[in-house]
């Protein structure tokens, strides 16, 4: 019997009150289609309703792939958990899931997205649930948040502390999907599916046996169906006997914004002249310094922001190849992409499942890591995840917390404050006005990552700005470097919201950061 599909007959076949694992990051092997259908449905039927579902990375964003919000209908879901959430602008409406989250119409839980690979692996294996340390003083911890997002979620708690051999850990029950629903190029008519024009497989084989070890249903979305015993058996990265439904969808995007790139699937290596480079800003000012941190060799992961224009930086040095980039959706090496392409590697070495690059990243096993920053706390703690104000301009923490927990080195980078003007001139920085909002602040609005854990830990934590560079020392928060033309009080001290300590050692920022020629960078 035929295992392809309509969307409309897929979607018949969830059920009221399931449990339902999406595998996606925004719009990179989103089931859009299949979720489109679902929504669909519950228009038409008000079914099915009061589900519960599981996104590791978010489904959906809000330039163009809708995800989860065409699930995000009041009734249809009871319970969400999430590594991240669809985010945009703040003059944007906000995605229909927040509407949902703010209204308390349903429970909503932001979970490290390597823990929710985590419970999904648990739940497959039928063993109790996940000990872990990722998440340990932090928003996570059950002393904290507790990863809730709103009331409901904070009257259900989905983690807790416990003893385990004379030690604490933080426990997360298993999760067993009653459905997966997962996305990939091809199926053959016996539902073995085959990647070869994404940028990943995120975690597609561990939703997949997920859902088939716990009696569920696993509903594959594909752009083309093949004649059975024609794909090559190691391009299969989901075999036909975990899949039960293919859905056709020949025009489903590659990632966000992008129909199809063949350099995103490794189909094709694009000439290094024609990546993009850095504008010549104040941003790229703070993107040469953190490149100044790496060391030939490295394996370094980074996050969205500043942090993403490092590779650029490299690239216009002469340095590609010098470092290794390793990110969260499984892309290792090559040339990590911007704007909505982001998550995305072109000409990359190597794809891995996500489930697999974060075991490596929860224990620390690459040199550093090159992240943003919303606010910075006195005790060195920062928050990338929550902006009270305007909730839906923050993803939630996605794969952050669990990259940071152990790594040895971090290099986090934003603006000092927000709001600021400014402008590069004769090889220094020009404030021309002054920001309103600190961001260097006493407390965070949320603990994504705990200062007092990494001091505790040995981790080497840096904060570059684009008009001073502060350590994390035991002492505290320690500026250690200053842009050429500032003064120390007036355009530092006096902007932050909390002391700063001084170095006995400060210097300037090296003055070729601040101009437009290529620094001659050596790592």
């Amino acid at each position: 019997m035929s295992k392809v599909r309509t969307p409309a007959q897929a979607a018949r076949l969830v059920a009221d009150g399931a449990t339902v694992a999406v595998n996606s990051s925004s719009g990179l092997l989103c089931p859009d289609e299949v979720l489109k259908a679902l929504g669909e449905r519950f228009l038409t039927e008000g079914a099915p309703r009061d589900l519960t579902t599981v996104h590791p990375i978010a489904a959906g964003d809000m330039f163009g792939t809708k995800g989860v919000d065409h699930i995000a209908h009041k009734g249809m879901i009871r319970r969400i958990i999430g590594g991240s959430y669809p985010s945009g602008p703040t003059n944007a409406e906000p995605p229909l899931i927040w509407q949902r989250i703010l209204a308390e119409d349903l429970a909503a839980w932001n979970v490290p997205s390597g823990i929710i690979f985590d419970m999904l692996r648990e739940g497959a294996a039928k063993r109790p649930g996940v000990l872990t340390k990722v998440g340990m003083d932090t928003f996570v911890d059950p002393e904290l948040d507790g990863c809730a997002m709103n009331a409901s979620a904070r009257a259900m708690p989905l983690v807790r502390r416990m003893d385990f051999d004379g030690d604490t850990w933080l426990h997360f029950p298993a999760i067993r999907p009653d459905v997966a629903i997962i996305r990939a190029s091809t199926a053959d008519e016996n539902g073995n599916l085959t990647f070869e024009q994404e940028g990943a497989t995120l975690g597609a084989m561990e939703m997949a046996l997920a859902a088939r070890n716990s009696g569920g249903l696993v509903i594959a979305q594909v752009r083309r169906v093949a004649a059975q015993g024609t794909l090559k058996p190691h391009d299969v990265r989901v075999p036909g006997i975990l899949v039960d439904v293919i859905v056709e969808a020949p025009d489903q995007l590659q990632t966000t914004a992008t129909a199809y790139d063949p350099a995103i699937s490794g189909e094709l290596f694009r000439p290094l002249h024609t990546f993009r480079r850095a504008e010549y800003n104040p941003a790229k000012v703070m993107a040469r310094r953190v490149a100044m941190e790496l060391r030939d060799g490295w394996a370094v992961n980074i996050g969205f922001g500043i942090s993403a224009n490092v590779p650029r930086i490299l690239l216009e040095e002469g340095l590609h190849g010098k470092v290794t980039w390793v990110i969260e959706q499984g892309a290792v090496g090559g040339v990590p992409l911007l704007d909505f392409k982001f998550g995305c590697a072109a000409n990359a070495e190597a794809f891995v499942a996500s489930p697999h690059q974060f075991l490596y990243f929860q224990a620390g096993g690459f040199d550093c890591s090159l992240l943003s920053f919303l606010e910075v706390g006195a005790d060195g703690s920062v928050n990338v995840s929550r902006l009270s104000a305007t909730p839906h301009r923050t993803a939630g923490a996605g794969g952050f917390v669990d990259i940071t927990s152990r790594a040895r080195k971090i290099v986090f980078s934003g603006n000092f404050n927000a709001g600021a003007k400014m402008r590069l001139e004769d090889g220094r920085l020009v404030i021309d006005k002054e920001g309103r909002i600190a961001k260097f602040v006493s407390r965070v609005d949320q603990v994504s990552f705990s200062g007092k854990r990494a001091l505790a830990q040995g981790q080497d934590v840096t904060y570059v700005t684009e008009r001073c560079v502060i350590r994390l020392e035991e002492e505290g928060l320690t500026v250690t470097e200053i842009a050429p033309g500032l003064d120390l009080q007036r355009d530092i001290l006096d902007q932050a919201a909390t002391p700063l300590r001084i170095s006995p050692g400060l210097k300037e920022m090296d003055a070729a950061l601040f101009r437009p020629e290529p620094l001659g960078l050596v790592l």
